[in-house]
């Protein structure tokens, strides 16, 4: 019997990296998410400053908004990573995620406000997305700042990432259209932080 006869259920393989990986740095472990992280997520994110620059958080944002979000990336049911930025003692501080939307590969990340300023997203950045290159070479990636984050705009342009176009995106937390800065990049763009 071969596997076009077979009775059992064939499965199709998903595009996409592979299994989210456990990543060091210098500073940082970049792991999977897990359930526990929900409280974590939640003091970060109910901080409006670090919610009005993401596009897609909720305003106030509370536990059970992270254990929904949490519930879908722990499932295992899309090729996305969604990497918890830690400190070496396990603490949640942040998230880097590339997922799959509308056929193309995005690039997000945030940090709890207490651990801006020292250089961390762009370690966290540069780690994920180096591997992510690793397993999927010839992928560019795509991503974007609000307009009036300019923080996250020179976390991405020390990467290497360059602006393609302005957008208007919807942000949940501020409930109205702001400008988004959009950019892309390929492995060879990539570039180590100083």
């Amino acid at each position: 019997m071969n596997a076009l006869t077979s009775d059992r259920p064939h499965t199709v393989a998903r595009p996409g990296p592979g299994p989210c990986p456990v990543i060091e740095t210098g500073r940082l472990v970049l792991r999977p998410h897990r359930l526990d992280d929900a409280e974590a997520i939640a003091q970060s994110l109910a901080d409006f400053q670090v919610a009005r620059m993401l596009a897609r958080v909720p305003a106030p944002y509370d536990q059970q908004d992270a254990f929904d979000w949490l519930t879908r990336q722990t499932s295992g049911l899309t090729p996305d990573w969604t990497l918890a930025i830690t400190t070496g003692d396990d603490v949640h501080i942040g998230c880097i995620g590339i997922e799959l939307m509308h056929g193309q590969w995005h690039v997000g990340y945030w940090l709890n406000r207490f651990y801006w300023g020292k250089g961390l997203a762009s370690e966290a950045a540069y780690a994920a997305i180096e591997r992510f290159f690793r397993r999927m070479p010839e992928t560019t990636l795509h991503s974007g700042v609000f307009a009036d984050n300019p923080g996250s705009l020179k976390v991405q342009e020390k990467l290497g990432f360059q602006i393609t176009g302005c957008a208007q995106v919807y942000a949940l937390a501020r409930n109205a259209m702001v400008a988004h800065i959009e950019t892309r990049m390929t492995a060879a763009d990539l570039r180590r932080p100083h």
